[in-house]
């Protein structure tokens, strides 16, 4: 509620009707399926099965643990700035988490090997 010069305007009464014609229009003009290019490897990223010692460490340690873009900016010992992790912004990042996950289990369930360098 909104008081100007002694009168009381109610906005929701005026921004309820714009919002339902905005969401209705929204609702026809992208209410057909999305295309989602990258599902067929998003899939094939998550089948994948890791079923040999060699590739197990070759994915271990292409796919880095921590994001490799992260910094601090420092000047003269303080810290001016921070840049944050940008490998949220991939599209494909759970999967390949995911899949070093995966690769990592097997050296350590299946191999017996110790995982500790990876990490």
């Amino acid at each position: 509620m909104l008081e100007t010069n002694n009168r009381r305007i109610f906005l929701p009464a005026f921004i309820s009707p714009l919002e339902q014609n905005n969401l209705a229009g929204t609702k026809k003009q992208f209410g057909h399926r999305k295309l989602d290019i990258l599902q067929p490897l998003r899939q094939w990223l998550d089948k994948m099965e890791i079923e040999n010692r060699k590739f197990a460490k070759f994915i271990a340690k292409l796919i880095p643990a921590q994001c490799p873009f992260e910094r601090d900016i420092m000047l003269f010992g303080r810290i001016v700035g921070h840049i944050p992790p940008m490998c949220k912004l991939n599209p494909l990042y759970n999967e390949l988490v995911g899949l070093r996950f995966r690769a990592l289990c097997y050296l350590v369930d299946q191999c017996g090997e110790d995982i500790q360098s990876y990490c």
